[in-house]
C-alpha cells in the first residue's frame, strides 16, 4: 500500500509544491523591487484570484473523485462522459468571469480597505491575470480527471512546465523589461495556456485512441447524466466558499491594520500554504486510491489505505513543526529583503509552527472524502469550523489584535481536521459500496 500511496503522492507533491514555490516566487521579485506596498498588492490580487479560483475547485476535485470511481470500475464511457462535463462547465465559469471582470475589480475595491497605493497596483496585476481564466479552469478540470484515472505524473509535468515558464518569464518581463508588476502577471496567462495546450496535447498522445470515440457531448451533458455530478459538486461549492471566505477575511482583515501587518501576514501564510501544497499530495492520492477502491467494492483496501494516508501526513507534519520552528526567519529572509517586515512576521511566527500540527488531519481526509464523493459532511464540517473561526476573531480581537486572527485560523483547522476524522469511520464503514 506504501507503494501505490507513494506512486501518486509523489508526483502530486512535486505539482503542487510548484503552486506556493510560484507564489514565493512572485513575492520574491516584487519585494525586492519594492517595498511592502508591492508585497501587499500581490497579497490583495493573489486574495482576488482565490475567491475566484477556489470557488470552481470542484472541477478538479468533483472530477478527480467520480473519475477514480469510473476506473474502478472499469467504466471508460463515464471516465469519458465526467471529462466532457467538467471541461464545459470549465469553458462555461471562464466565459462568465471574463464578462464580470470589472464589476469584480470594483467589488474588491469596496470590499478590501488597503491603501490607494497597494489597490492600484493590485487591480493593475488583477486586470492582465484574469485573461488566464480559460486556461487555469479548463486545467483544474483535465488535472482532475488525470488524478482520478490514476495517473499523477502528466499533471506533474504539466505544472512544472507551467511553474518554469512562469518564473522564467515573470524575470524577464520585471527585470529586463522593467514591466513591473504588470510583468509578473503577464508571465502568469502565458504560462496557464501553454500548459493547457500541453495537457491537451499529452491527453491524444495517451489517451487518444482509448476514448476519442467516446467523447459524445450531448450524451454527457443529459440533465439525468448530469444530476449527480451537481449534486456532490454543489456541496463541494459550499464547502469551498467557506474556504474562500476565511482565506479572503485573512488578507482583507490585515489590511485594516496596516501594510506592514499585510505584508508580515502574506509572508506568514506563504509558510501554511508550503505546508498545505505538499501533504496535498497524499491527499491526492487518497482520492484516487479511495475512489479506485469504492468503484472496485474493495473495502479491505479502502481501509488499509485510509490507515497508511494518516501515518504519512503524521510524518509529513513532524518534519514541517521542525522545519518552521528552527529556520522559519531564514525561510522569511528568501521572501523579502524588508527587515521590517521580517521582524513583524517573527513576532507571530509561532503560530505558523504549529499550522502543521493543527491542519494535517484536515487536508488527509479531504481526499478520502472527496474520493468518497462523500460531499455532504465536507460540507457540514465546514460550515461549523467557519462560524467557529469568526466568531473566534470578533471576540478576541479587541485586546488580541493581529494574534486572535491567528488564534482563529488555527482553531478552523483544527475543526476541520477533528469533525472529518470523528465522522469518518461511521461514513467509510459504513457505506454502500456502489457505482452507478
Amino acid at each position: 500500500m506504501n507503494k501505490a500511496i507513494l506512486k501518486l503522492a509523489i508526483p502530486n507533491i512535486i505539482t503542487n509544491i510548484t503552486v506556493p514555490l510560484l507564489g514565493m516566487v512572485d513575492l520574491a521579485i516584487v519585494g525586492h523591487i519594492g517595498d511592502e506596498t508591492y508585497i501587499g498588492a500581490i497579497a490583495i490580487g493573489g486574495m482576488i484570484f482565490n475567491l475566484i479560483y477556489w470557488n470552481f475547485g470542484f472541477l478538479r476535485m468533483g472530477t478527480s473523485g467520480f473519475t477514480a470511481q469510473a476506473y474502478g470500475a472499469g467504466d471508460w464511457n463515464e471516465a469519458a462522459r465526467i471529462l466532457v462535463r467538467s471541461v464545459a462547465i470549465a469553458i462555461a465559469a471562464a466565459t462568465l468571469l471574463l464578462m464580470l471582470q470589472y464589476p469584480i475589480a470594483l467589488m474588491a475595491r469596496l470590499l478590501v480597505k488597503s491603501s490607494e497605493g497597494v489597490m492600484s497596483l493590485a487591480l493593475t496585476y488583477f486586470y492582465i491575470r484574469i485573461w488566464a481564466a480559460p486556461a487555469t479552469l479548463g486545467l483544474y478540470a483535465v488535472k482532475g480527471w488525470f488524478i482520478g484515472m490514476q495517473n499523477s505524473k502528466v499533471p506533474m509535468y504539466i505544472a512544472i512546465v507551467i511553474n518554469v515558464v512562469n518564473i522564467l518569464l515573470s524575470l524577464l518581463l520585471v527585470i529586463i523589461f522593467k514591466m513591473d508588476i504588470a510583468g509578473v502577471a503577464l508571465g502568469t496567462v502565458i504560462a496557464q495556456y501553454s500548459g493547457l495546450v500541453m495537457s491537451i496535447t499529452l491527453w491524444f498522445t495517451l489517451y487518444g485512441k482509448e476514448f476519442k470515440s467516446r467523447l459524445h457531448i450531448a450524451e454527457s451533458l443529459k440533465i439525468v447524466e448530469m444530476k449527480r455530478f451537481f449534486i456532490v459538486n454543489g456541496d463541494i461549492f459550499l464547502r469551498t466558499l467557506c474556504l474562500v471566505a476565511v482565506f479572503t477575511f485573512i488578507p482583507a482583515i490585515s489590511a485594516t491594520m496596516g501594510d506592514r501587518i499585510l505584508a508580515a501576514n502574506t509572508l506568514l501564510i506563504q509558510l501554511f500554504t508550503l505546508f498545505s501544497y505538499i501533504i496535498d499530495g497524499f491527499a491526492y492520492a487518497g482520492e484516487s486510491l479511495v475512489g479506485r477502491f469504492i468503484g472496485a467494492k474493495d473495502e479491505k483496501s479502502l481501509r488499509k489505505s485510509i490507515q497508511y494516508l494518516i501515518r504519512w501526513g503524521l510524518m509529513i507534519t513532524v518534519v514541517f513543526t521542525i522545519v518552521y520552528y528552527f529556520w522559519g526567519e531564514f525561510v522569511l529572509s528568501i521572501l523579502t529583503s524588508s527587515r521590517g517586515v521580517i521582524d513583524t512576521a517573527m513576532e507571530y511566527i509561532s503560530w505558523s509552527v504549529l499550522v502543521p500540527i493543527t491542519g494535517f488531519l484536515a487536508f488527509v481526509f479531504d481526499g478520502v472524502y472527496i474520493g468518497a464523493t462523500e460531499s455532504k459532511t465536507m460540507r457540514n464540517t465546514m460550515f461549523i469550523a467557519t462560524a467557529a473561526f469568526f466568531a473566534t476573531y470578533y471576540i478576541f480581537v479587541g485586546y488580541a489584535g493581529n494574534n486572535a486572527l491567528w488564534v482563529a485560523f488555527l482553531l478552523f483547522l483544527t475543526l476541520r481536521g477533528g469533525l472529518l476524522a470523528a465522522y469518518s469511520k461511521s461514513i467509510i464503514t459504513t457505506k454502500r459500496y456502489h457505482y452507478e
